[in-house]
This record gives structure tokens, C-alpha cells and sequence, in this order.
């Protein structure tokens, strides 16, 4: 089976788009397998197929590298945003687009960038999930026998936040696996390394579940943001910078929703057997 594609980015973290509103993709979780190795496929970080909606304006389906379902991608959301305008799909600026996380309002504000209202934050241990109660806040986690403070959030999915001196040569490919399967965790973690700069701007690396350490993760800025405010270590208002590229977070106090704003990029479109 022939499918067509788009190649796209969020300030780094690829995707693959596929219009599966006519046409399903069949065995969507061998399909991304495929779809995302960098050798055999097209090469992507996840792969996004949209679909229709009873709800909202689309439907959003998200699938890692390794061909598992998650619920929430904040860099995807913006590169479906602009997939839809520029294919001609949808001409509103104010698209609404359904999750299996919960529906989430992206506006085009300019022809490559993208904001997005990514809602109100999960902060409840047992919510998020963590087999913890309560918020999860600068708590210790002993992890390869060393003991190492975490701040969990979800944005629709989990995340843990660990900030530390200097995350370009923290040692992401050791601790991040490590925290994504760790039991605190039931369905495993994103996990970012974080460094604080100054009370409006933070540096960070990621690694993402299901797909290892990406160059940018928009769910996982927002969650970094928020654990910092929880924390005391910046304000509402925040200049992340990822690996890819930089992300505006605000975590406002109005309505308490997180807003995303950065660039979205189409790659190149073809064509593939499956």
C-alpha cells in the first residue's frame, strides 16, 4: 500500500503527517515503526495522523518511533496547525484539535508560528501518573543507587522535570531511560534536565518515552515551566531553549492554562509503500 506523507518539524522534533481522514493507516503501530526509522523510512520522531472529529474542528493521532500510542504532543499539535492551513484543509486561524488527551485551541499567528492553549496543568501525583501523593514537587527519587530530586507535571502526559548544573553534558542517555521506566512511573515519563539562566529563561535536553532524547519536546517545555514557577525559580513567562530551537511558554494566572508559542516547518512531501 502506497500512502502519502509530509515531512514536518517543531523547532527539531520531526514528524511524519499522514491525512488518514478517507484512508486509514493500516497497523498504525508497525506503520510508525517503519515511517520513523532514520535508515528504512522516512526518519521521524513520531508520526501524526489526522483524522476526523465529532468534537472539534480534527482528531489527532500520535504514534513514537517505537510504535507506542501517547496521548499529547505539543510540538505536533503546532505542525498539524499548519498542515491543515497550508493544505488548504482549514482556513480558520482558531483550530481546535481533539487529543486522546482532551481538545486543545491552536491560532495561527504568523505563517510559520504556531500558539497554542495547552490547558491547565496536572499536578496531582496520582493524575499525572506517579505512584505518589499528592504534588510532586522537588521530591528525591533514587535512581542507579543515587538519590536525585524530581518535579512531576502532566500536560496531557507525564513528565519529569530534574534540574541540574549544566544539561549539555548531563548524561541524558544514561538517566533518561532510567527515569522513563522507573516503577515510581506506571506508564512511564518523559524526563527533562533543566537549567535555570535567569527568572525568564531556562535551557533544557529531553528525553522523550518511546522515542529516546529528542531535540525538542513542546509538552515537555510546558511542563519544565510550570515546575519551575512550582519551584520558585522563575516567573510565569518563559524563553525555553531546547536543542531545536526556543519555545515562549506562559503559565497564566487569568484562567491558570499554559500558552505555547513557537515555529512550525514543513520538510518535504512524497510518497511511500507500506
Amino acid at each position: 500500500m502506497k500512502i502519502q506523507f509530509t515531512k514536518m518539524h517543531g523547532i527539531g522534533n520531526d514528524f511524519v503527517v499522514v491525512d488518514g481522514r478517507k484512508r486509514k493507516l493500516p497497523n498504525p503501530k508497525k506503520a510508525a515503526r517503519l515511517l520513523c526509522d532514520r535508515r528504512l523510512g522516512v526518519g521521524a520522531d513520531q508520526v501524526l495522523v489526522l483524522e476526523k472529529s465529532r468534537k472539534a474542528d480534527f482528531f489527532m493521532r500520535i504514534y513514537n518511533a517505537d510504535g507506542s500510542e501517547v496521548g499529547m504532543c505539543g510540538n505536533g499539535i503546532r505542525c498539524l496547525a499548519k498542515y491543515v492551513t497550508d493544505e488548504g484543509i482549514f482556513s480558520k486561524k482558531e483550530i481546535r484539535i481533539e487529543t486522546p488527551s482532551g481538545i486543545q485551541v491552536a491560532k495561527m499567528v504568523g505563517k510559520n508560528k504556531v500558539t497554542v492553549d495547552m490547558g491547565v496543568p496536572i499536578l496531582k501525583g496520582r493524575e499525572i501518573p506517579v505512584n505518589l501523593s499528592g504534588r510532586v514537587i522537588n521530591r528525591p527519587m533514587r535512581v542507579d543507587g543515587k538519590e536525585m530530586r524530581a518535579t512531576c507535571v502532566s500536560m496531557g502526559n507525564p513528565h519529569c522535570v530534574l534540574f541540574v548544573d549544566e544539561p549539555k553534558t548531563y548524561p541524558v542517555e544514561k538517566y533518561g531511560p532510567l527515569f522513563e521506566k522507573h516503577h515510581l512511573f506506571p506508564k512511564k515519563t518523559n524526563v527533562e534536565f533543566v537549567k535555570v539562566v535567569s527568572p525568564s529563561q531556562v535551557e533544557m535536553r529531553v528525553w522523550e518515552r518511546g522515542a529516546g532524547e529528542t531535540l525538542a519536546c513542546g509538552s515537555g517545555a510546558c511542563a519544565v515551566v510550570v515546575a519551575s514557577v512550582m519551584n520558585g525559580h522563575t516567573g510565569r513567562e518563559v524563553r525555553v531553549k531546547l536543542l531545536g530551537g526556543c519555545l515562549d511558554i506562559e503559565w497564566r494566572r487569568g484562567d491558570d492554562h499554559v500558552y505555547m508559542t513557537g515555529a512550525a516547518e514543513t520538510v518535504f512531501k512524497g510518497e511511500i509503500e507500506i
